[in-house]
């Protein structure tokens, strides 16, 4: 047990951790804390075969969370925290300056914090973990890296990044679409490359992971050409709490006719809106899952959700050049809920997407693979890691 890599993952409703071998890939210790800010917050975790759970309290904040890590569940299994050599953070907005994998320094952690209004739900998230572990772990500090979600949307045409205001707004400004979930992406279509035995460079799909918080990218080629998720990660699907695609005058109506401030409204847009805005009831999925076909909030709030994702799908179809090779759901919506797949998919017949029922039944709780019939267009359930494409990038610029 040597040369691991701790990697962090502070998404805005939940804090993922593990640590791992980035050469051999076995993950020696991994969990969530999932249900942040909501009643009944806990922590899963596996440490060499043994699975353990806890509810650590009511409303809990990252802060608890990442300390509840790091002096309990690290200090537990101390086999594995006296072989780290470095720390990976997954890192949402790298903003207008950063545009890939880095060493984290304070030049960085300032770039990080100016580009928070980028990512207002994630990046102060992301540094709560980044100073929390440089202050734990000293002997580390100069061992933090920072993945970013924006770094694979670096080559996309203008024609996809470009919003239709004033140019000078990109030029002065770096007002552009910048994506997020993009080593989730870069991942599974990887993955998919092998499955399909095709080389990466020629590869077309469209990925969907979809979780609290949610994207869609065409991949054509092995670059991503358009995503979902625009300056910040409010664009595009409903998610959990974030409003998705509106029309941008609601904004000026919710200020100047409700008289709502500015800062009330990104609230309302960031934290109120989504499901738990269209349900009343939760931004949890598994509320939405148990109770589509029970009570009419729940069955609102999912077709809304699959419309939208439907939409976008189709829409990516028509960048792909003739051929799409396949379509991926992934992260932990798309890797569990049958039930999105199933109307989402029926909802795109007309593209010739044909579900198969046991297939898609049966690729829930850690089980991938095909869901369609022999006749349609393929679509995959991958199973996303994060952790080891991020702990992947930690080493290789640790080594350097």
């Amino acid at each position: 047990m040597k040369d691991l890599i701790l990697v962090l993952n502070c998404g805005s409703s939940s804090v993922k951790f593990a640590v791992l071998n980035p050469y051999t890939k076995k993950k020696y210790l991994y969990g969530i804390v999932e249900r942040l800010f909501l009643s009944e917050t806990y922590i899963t975790w596996k440490h060499l075969g043994m699975q353990y759970k806890k509810i650590i309290g009511l409303n809990i904040t990252h802060e608890y969370a990442l300390n509840f890590i790091l002096d309990q569940v690290l200090l537990e299994h101390k086999d594995v925290l006296k072989n780290l050599i470095g720390i990976g953070h997954r890192v949402v907005h790298g903003g207008v300056k950063i545009k890939k994998t880095i060493l984290i320094n304070d030049n960085v952690i300032r770039c990080i914090e100016d580009a928070v209004s980028f990512a207002p739900l994630h990046n102060p998230a992301n540094l709560i973990g980044i100073k929390t572990v440089i202050k734990k772990y000293p002997r580390l500090s100069k061992k933090n890296v920072a993945v970013f979600d924006t770094s694979f949307y670096q080559n996309m045409p203008k024609s996809s990044f470009l919003y239709a205001i004033p140019y000078n707004f990109y030029k002065e400004y770096g007002i552009r679409r910048y994506g997020a979930h993009g080593t989730s992406h870069y991942y599974v279509a990887r993955k998919v490359a092998v499955i399909l035995n095709k080389n990466f460079n020629t590869l077309n799909i469209i990925t969907c992971h979809l979780g609290n918080g949610a994207s869609v990218s065409a991949i054509r080629n092995g670059i991503c050409v358009d995503t979902s998720m625009g300056l910040t990660p409010l664009e595009g699907l409903v998610m959990g709490t974030r409003s998705g695609d509106i029309d941008p005058s609601i904004i000026f109506f919710m200020h100047k006719k409700l008289k709502i401030s500015i800062d009330d409204i990104e609230v309302i847009l960031t934290k109120k809106s989504g499901l738990l805005g269209l349900s009343g009831i939760s931004s949890d999925f598994r509320y939405f899952e148990k109770n589509y076909f029970l009570k009419k909030e729940a069955k609102r709030s999912v077709d809304i959700f699959c419309h939208r994702l439907s939409k976008y799908i189709a829409a990516y179809t028509t960048l792909m050049n003739n051929r799409l090779d396949a379509v991926i759901f992934t992260g932990g919506i798309g890797e569990n809920v049958s039930l999105i797949r199933e109307i989402t998919l029926n909802k795109l017949s007309l593209l010739d997407f044909k579900i198969n029922i046991e297939l898609n039944l049966a690729a829930v709780n850690g089980k991938s693979g095909l869901i369609t019939e022999y006749d349609s267009r393929p679509v995959f359930v991958i199973l996303t890691d994060e952790e080891l494409a991020i702990a992947e990038e930690t080493i290789s610029i640790i080594n350097k």
